[in-house]
């Protein structure tokens, strides 16, 4: 019975639940919840930085069902399945929500019915069991992700977030201090994959039915005999800056769909028989775009000498982050200008409350945005953007980079 007793004691130690009276301390505890858009999440994480509980529930099915995500039915999903999501992650923890020091919430930015689910129970939460709130960007989250994971990366770093609603380049210099030097000006890459899938007509076909669109994408691309049997440009090249477009890349996928369907006359509902060669150079042009840029952001923190040369850190977090040949040809940008390349496990790059509870975390250590009243008056937004903005800066600089060559890159390599 002692060593049960003892047992239980050590594990409640690691976890943070009891206080050690050698080290003189006891780590809080933030539970953290995300609906930011189709996904319920909820994670509980403490101030050593352990993941203690977390919950999720995907909406992917429903919604790739529908050929979208439909914002009303993903807010009644979230309402439907919070309470019991969060629930399921103090389940996991082994512990209750008067254990837990403050509740983090994603707020800005993302879909306004799926924020105010999220918002509202979070705050519900703080008011009935009297804690404090913790107001999260999402972008910022999917950030510092990768300081969870990795335990000692230091700021300054490079972030490349790309994810189905978000592509940007920031340079984070703190917690909350972020330097933006790039963006898309129209689709995410996310958002083009699956909008490019749907058009393929891949669900059609029985091993891609229940993917998303970047998932099948990469499959079918890892089959392709000829990878540049379609051609595409890598779009704005003559833009001196890390801004991204993939509007004219989707354009040139479609006017090739739309060339073969003719070609080979095919009803409706089939698909185009060269369809894994195309999406392997739909991959391969928006993996070039995203090197393009990265390595423009680089070349221009250099110039303003915004990172330690001893410290160069790339981080690639958001959902696309999980796609490995995009993965690769970042690599080779990253060896080729001295950066360590830096990626949060797969189911830290998607959507999930882990993320908002480390930035919860993470802020509660620096007691930046703690609320413990008046957060009633805190509202979502729809969109936001992540720190001070330099976009115009980086072209302003004119830089012209010699490409780093990712032609031995052609397709992706089943792992």
């Amino acid at each position: 019975m002692t060593s049960l007793l003892n047992q239980r004691r050590k594990t409640l130690l690691n976890k943070g639940l009891l206080f050690c009276r050698h080290f003189k301390r006891k780590y809080a505890i933030i539970l953290g919840i995300e609906t930011s858009c189709d996904d319920t999440g909820c994670g509980i994480v403490n101030t050593k930085g352990d993941v203690l509980g977390q919950a999720l529930h995907s909406q992917h099915r429903i919604h790739l069902n529908n050929g979208g995500i439909i914002p009303p039915l993903a807010s009644d999903l979230h309402r439907q399945n919070i309470e019991h999501v969060v629930r399921e992650a103090l389940r996991d923890a082994s512990m209750n929500i008067e254990q837990v020091d403050a509740i983090a919430t994603t707020v800005k930015p993302g879909l306004p019915l799926s924020l105010l689910i999220g918002t509202k129970y979070g705050k519900y939460l703080c008011k009935k069991y009297r804690k404090p709130f913790i107001p999260i960007h999402h972008m910022e989250a999917h950030a510092l992700t990768a300081r969870l994971t990795e335990k000692f990366l230091q700021f300054p770093f490079l972030v490349l977030l790309i994810s189905g609603g978000h592509c940007l380049i920031a340079l984070a210099q703190s917690v909350d201090k972020f330097l933006l030097l790039g963006h898309s000006i129209d689709d995410a890459p996310g958002e083009a994959f699956d909008k490019m899938a749907r058009r393929m007509k891949l669900k059609n076909l029985p091993e891609y039915a229940t993917l998303s669109g970047g998932q099948a994408i990469e499959l079918a691309a890892s089959k392709a005999d000829n990878p540049l049997q379609f051609n595409f440009n890598p779009p704005m090249q003559n833009y001196k800056d890390c801004t991204f477009s993939f509007s004219g890349v989707k354009n040139v996928c479609l006017q090739h769909i739309l060339r073969e369907e003719k070609a080979k006359a095919l009803a409706s509902d089939e698909v185009i028989p060269d369809i894994n060669n195309l999406c392997a150079a739909l991959l391969l042009v928006v993996t070039r775009h995203l090197c393009h840029r990265i390595q423009r952001a680089m070349e221009y923190v250099a110039l303003k000498h915004l990172i330690p040369p001893d410290n160069q850190v790339l981080v690639v977090s958001g959902g696309v982050a999980s796609n490995n040949f995009i993965a690769e040809g970042l690599q080779i940008v990253s060896d080729a200008l001295n950066y360590r390349l830096v990626r949060p496990p797969n189911n830290l790059c998607t959507d999930n409350g882990v993320m908002i509870a480390w930035n919860g975390v993470e802020r509660w250590k620096q007691n930046l945005g703690i609320y413990r009243k008046d957060y009633e008056d805190i509202q979502i937004e729809k969109s936001c953007p992540l720190g001070k903005r330099l976009v115009e800066d980086v072209a302003k600089e004119n830089i012209s980079c010699k490409w780093v060559r990712i032609s031995k890159l052609t397709k992706p390599r089943v792992t």
